[in-house]
């Protein structure tokens, strides 16, 4: 469990932990607070860890770029990406399909309950096939690789161009991002463009249409 708030991550750890699988087995919970100290612990219990939940903002990342450094050392780990990030439904579904297209196995939002959360997990196989506590699958149904499309594009972006789409999609304007960003309105023009070109569009209005 990859996140920088200790309340979620002892939250999700308690609820696992008080489940056990119809065998008796419980699950072992792994924390961590950072990227990089994600890495260093993964490295050392790769072996026993069955599951990855990442939180994508952590505090030495930026969009996906945490998501891409672990699948950068780690490629075979299997990674479900979490995110609160995105102030519109176009905007989370952007910031899924960049996840998925990244190799991440699916998608929560973390607007979904703890509950859900554990659902969800339940669902992968670690906790058995019954839901928790009697209750029904989550609402909040995560996202996963149907058929994603702009794959090509999607892992051509790098981490700061994933931020700039994620801002143009949220409707911010070259100056708005700019100042976001601490970059000089020409330089966003120039990511822009590029995030353009390689989703074959000629327009902001063309690409949130394709993404939509």
């Amino acid at each position: 469990m990859v996140d920088d708030h200790d309340l979620v991550r002892l939250g999700v750890r308690a609820l696992l932990e008080a489940q056990s699988s119809p065998s008796g087995e419980t699950v072992e919970v792994f924390e961590a607070g950072s990227l990089a100290e994600a890495l260093a612990l993964y490295d050392r219990v790769r072996d026993a860890v069955d599951l990855v939940l990442l939180d994508l903002a952590l505090p030495d990342t930026q969009g996906l770029s945490g998501l891409v450094e672990f699948r950068a050392r780690f490629p075979a780990a299997r990674i479900v990406a979490l995110s609160g990030s995105g102030t519109t439904s176009l905007a989370q579904s952007t910031i899924a399909q960049g996840a998925l297209g990244l190799g991440a196995c699916a998608f929560l939002p973390k607007s979904a309950n703890l509950k859900e959360v554990v659902s969800f997990i339940r669902a992968c196989g670690l906790l058995g096939s019954d839901a928790i506590d009697g209750s029904p699958r989550p609402s909040t149904t995560p996202v996963r690789p149907a058929k994603p499309s702009h794959d090509r594009a999607w892992q051509a972006l790098a981490p700061r161009q994933l931020q700039v789409l994620q801002w143009v999609l949220e409707g911010k304007t070259n100056k708005e991002i700019a100042e976001a960003a601490s970059l000089g309105e020409g330089t966003v023009k120039n990511y822009v463009s590029t995030i353009l070109l390689l989703f074959g569009v000629r327009s902001r209005a063309q690409l949130i249409s394709s993404l939509r």
